[in-house]
């Protein structure tokens, strides 16, 4: 009320505005925009980094959850890639993680047994 007789507070200048914007620091030294913004800064990061290690994470868990027989070559792949920074090589575990190779060691395992146990019968 003393402000609308004309009279100003105690304590404060004659040449100090009434009101002060709230980016400008605080006479104590706090500066809250600073602050805010660093917050902001700080969580971005964090946040992007999350983002991205997500992201580069993603043959190998395609691959781990069809189980496939080429998962070893998608997390080395995956490696390279992170730590070459190379998008070859992640582009590389991506389609290998995709795609079902057909299963070699399959048959030629069976042939294989066959042949043993022909050879086994001859002797």
């Amino acid at each position: 009320m003393a402000e609308a007789d004309g009279i100003r507070p105690p304590g404060l200048h004659e040449m100090a505005p009434e009101h002060i914007p709230i980016w400008l620091p605080g006479a104590d030294g706090s500066d809250p925009l600073f602050t805010a913004m660093a917050v902001v800064l700080v969580g971005s990061i964090l946040g992007i980094g999350a983002l991205y290690f997500t992201l580069h994470a993603l043959p190998e868990r395609l691959a781990h959850k069809e189980s496939h027989v080429q998962m070893q070559a998608v997390g080395i792949l995956a490696l390279l890639a992170l730590f070459t920074h190379n998008n070859v090589f992640w582009v590389l575990a991506l389609l290998l993680a995709a795609l079902r190779l057909p299963d070699v060691t399959g048959p030629l395992s069976s042939i294989a047994r066959s042949l043993d146990t022909l050879a086994r019968r001859e002797r």
